[in-house]
């Protein structure tokens, strides 16, 4: 199972324990919850010198949509604690659009001349895109919230997805790992990525695939990553030799998708390729050695564990520090980036023109909208007990959006606050 973090009466982080075991502290009265999402436990007395305290490495998967993250002890081989971060970087890119849609439409109605205003949009050197930094900041800031509770003393991260060079040339010296059984995963793996996983030629899914020359070999074709597709056996053997027009002369749609996505680079590979190096210099920043591999790496890793795919396992088995895992019932936390809310001073409609006004003010007696609270109701229609976010009203009157439903109308009296706002929402 995921251990629990500990931290001392000082707030130094102590070895991670059983849940059984923080249960009994917790029972005893020597230890109280610090923090719910991660769940953090923190003892009523110091660490003793005699503490011996086993350093965690962190692992990191990052993705376009979703990062992976594994905490490993790196001696005992054990997956301490994982959990899946989704981004909201496309949520960021589209409210950004549909702002550019608005300013452009006012801008261009017969409006009164504005002069325009001092340049207060000068770019410095290396920024990037909104929707791309908020993925950055998404894992430095569970990064440093994890190197509060847990003893992490290095990191691993996935720089590359693929690594394009050992694809161009099988025969690349220099690193032990381009050797013998890793060669020709990097290439596999990124076609997988690019053909969505099935076959080119009649869309075949769940079945073994093969790696398909689009110009055959026997006509001139190369071994690049461009003259590459994924193909059934079935239609590996149709086609043979024969040239893609000819063999698709009676599918046209098909071929010109083919002939388009042979084009084109992966969209979520782009930006996650855009960021890598951002995020790589981020984590050096920490002081922690930073160790990285490449996606096609990860994968070997994987299958020589015979590991199902998923974002935290893919985290667990990065970089050639990976060691033989030992998982036992681990539940990731999954980890929903939903922002702080509109800064605007007013919403708009359509049209562009003002809907509402937002409030200045957004605490209502010590809550704010998207605090987790237990609302304990003794008394009234809706006697029970409630655990879920809330959305505050400035009569005291609270919404809580629990697992069986929205209940209205609670009293601000009956709420205990057990995870105030940070910007990200939870679930298991």
């Amino acid at each position: 199972m995921s251990k629990i973090f500990v931290i001392d009466t000082n707030k130094k982080p102590l070895n991670p324990i059983h849940p059984a075991q923080a249960r009994q502290f917790l029972k005893n009265g020597k230890a109280a919850i610090f923090r719910r999402f991660p769940f953090t436990i923190i003892l009523k007395s110091a660490a003793t010198p005699e503490t011996t305290v086993k350093p965690l490495r962190i692992k990191i998967d990052p993705g376009a949509k979703q990062t992976g993250i594994s905490i490993i002890n790196d001696t005992t081989g054990e997956v301490t604690f994982a959990s899946e971060l989704k981004h909201r970087g496309f949520a960021i890119r589209d409210a950004l659009t549909s702002r550019k849609q608005l300013r452009r439409s006012r801008r261009n109605r017969k409006t009164r001349y504005r002069k325009p205003r001092f340049l207060n949009r000068k770019r410095s050197k290396g920024l990037l895109a909104p929707s791309l930094q908020s993925r950055i900041d998404n894992i430095i800031t569970w990064v440093e919230r994890y190197r509060k509770f847990a003893p992490i003393q290095a990191i691993s991260l996935e720089l590359v997805r693929f690594d394009m060079q050992l694809m161009r040339n099988p025969d690349i010296e220099g690193k032990e790992y381009q050797q013998g059984t890793l060669a020709g995963y990097e290439t596999r793996e990124y076609l997988l990525e690019k053909w969505n996983r099935q076959c080119a030629y009649c869309g075949a899914k769940d079945i073994p695939l093969q790696i398909e020359h689009i110009k055959p070999r026997a006509k001139g074709g190369s071994n690049s990553i461009t003259n590459l597709t994924l193909s059934c056996e079935k239609c590996n053997i149709k086609k043979g030799t024969k040239d893609i027009k000819e063999f698709l002369k009676k599918k046209p749609d098909v071929l010109a998708k083919i002939l388009k996505q042979v084009k084109q680079p992966l969209a979520d590979a782009a930006a996650v390729n855009t960021t890598r190096f951002a995020l790589l210099e981020a984590l050096k920043k920490t002081g922690l050695p930073v160790e990285t591999g490449s996606g096609g790496l990860t994968k070997f890793n994987r299958n020589q564990q015979q590991l199902e795919k998923t974002h935290w396992l893919d985290a667990a088995c990065v970089g050639v520090s990976t060691p033989k895992l030992i998982i036992k019932g681990i539940k990731p936390l999954i980890i929903t980036a939903t922002g702080h809310g509109s800064r605007q001073a007013c919403g708009t409609d359509k049209y562009g023109f003002p809907s509402r006004y937002v409030p200045r003010f957004k605490f209502v007696k010590g809550f704010q909208t998207g605090d987790i609270v237990k609302a304990e109701v003794k008394t009234g229609k809706k006697v029970g007990i409630y655990t879920g976010r809330i959305a505050v009203r400035s009569t005291g009157s609270f919404n809580i959006s629990t697992a069986k439903g929205l209940v209205q109308g609670i009293n601000f009296k009956f709420c205990k606050a057990i995870h105030k706002k940070d910007g990200y929402g939870y679930s298991y």
